[in-house]
């Protein structure tokens, strides 16, 4: 398996996102350019007013909750830049809405997501992820990753609609 860009990732939204229409699902998930919102784009504010925009094109984060799906082996924790412009972004989404809204948002990191084999499937874990999230009209992916759940990684082969 070859490493796979931010295009090709954000190419695969584009066809997700067709998917979120036909199943009436376009106000409940939102997607966002991983190139805008990297470490090595724009300013913490600025990647923070990215991701609120494209909050207040949802019917927003009501729970105000943010899951962490990490398929990497080794357990992580989020990366506190990543935290801040998150936290950051649904602060801002609360004030322009005029809704006080949590002191912080609550992070959950789900432990049962298939880990990848090494290093270089992440762009297919995160795509797969996605498409494992908008499948279900629910969005009970939290339970479908919790902890103790299977962990084995994704089959390699292709993907199918």
């Amino acid at each position: 398996m070859d490493e796979i860009g931010a295009i090709v990732v954000v190419v695969y939204m584009r066809c997700l996102f067709d998917v979120l229409k036909t199943t009436n699902m376009v106000n409940m998930v939102g997607f966002v350019d991983p190139a805008q919102v990297s470490a090595n784009s724009r300013s913490l504010t600025q990647r923070s007013c990215l991701l609120a925009n494209r909050l207040q094109k949802t019917d927003g984060p009501k729970r105000e909750t943010v899951y962490f799906l990490d398929p990497l082996p080794r357990n992580r924790v989020v990366d506190d830049k990543c935290k801040n412009i998150v936290n950051t972004a649904i602060k801002m989404y609360n004030s322009h809405i005029g809704r006080q809204g949590r002191k912080a948002p609550i992070w959950k990191t789900l432990q049962g997501t298939p880990k990848q084999p090494s290093s270089v499937e992440c762009g297919y874990y995160v795509m797969r992820f996605m498409r494992d999230i908008i499948r279900d009209p629910f969005l009970e992916f939290e339970k479908k990753f919790e902890k103790g759940k299977d962990q084995a990684p994704y089959p390699n082969k292709p993907l199918k609609k």
